[in-house]
Order: C-alpha cells, then structure tokens, then sequence
C-alpha cells in the first residue's frame, strides 16, 4: 500500500472516531428528567424526558401483569431514577426487571 494511502485511511479512521466520540458525551450530557403522573385505581407512573422531550411514559408497573402503577409516587420515582440512570449508560431500552424493583423495594 502506498504511504499516501497509509495516511488517507489513518485520517479517515482518526476522524470518525473523534466525531463518533463527541455524538457519546453529546447524548451523556443531554438532561434527563421524570415527572410523577397519576395512573388508573389511584396509582402512580411517570414520563421520562430528554431535553424536555418525552422519551418514555410508563403508566403501568414494568415487567408486571395489569394495568396499575405504583401504589406511592416514591416508589415511581424510584424506577424512573432507575430508568434513567440506565439510559445515561446507555442501555436502549432501559429494561427494568422484577427482580430489580424487589431490590428497590417498591414490589414484594
């Protein structure tokens, strides 16, 4: 291979990986917030929000049979903390499982 081709291609691979770098911390510092909603049968959900945009509206418990949310807005948040959480490392979609929620404490 000729070195001027050598050096095109270390470029080419030097600048995509700076700007595949920059597209990383542009999403990490993108701001994620919940709001508590009201759900059916008096209990709660949330929305999760990128920016202000809504990403995410759970209105039901996750990985659980029926159509309830939490029974406290605490227990809410503490998924939406949750959730959150995993999509700034990046977990797409941010699975939460029952066995998690056993360990948060907002399922028996």
């Amino acid at each position: 291979m000729k070195p001027l081709s050598l050096l095109f291609i270390l470029l080419l691979v030097t600048v995509t990986n700076r700007s595949m770098a920059q597209t990383d911390a542009a999403k990490q510092t993108q701001a994620l917030t919940y709001q508590i909603i009201d759900s059916q049968n008096n209990t709660f959900g949330y929305d999760v929000y990128r920016d202000g945009k809504l990403m995410i509206h759970q209105t039901s418990i996750p990985a659980m049979s029926g159509n309830d949310g939490f029974k406290t807005r605490d227990d809410a948040a503490k998924v939406a903390e949750m959730v959150m959480y995993k999509i700034r490392k990046g977990e797409m979609p941010p699975t939460v499982t029952v066995e998690e929620m056993k360990e948060l404490g907002v399922i028996k």
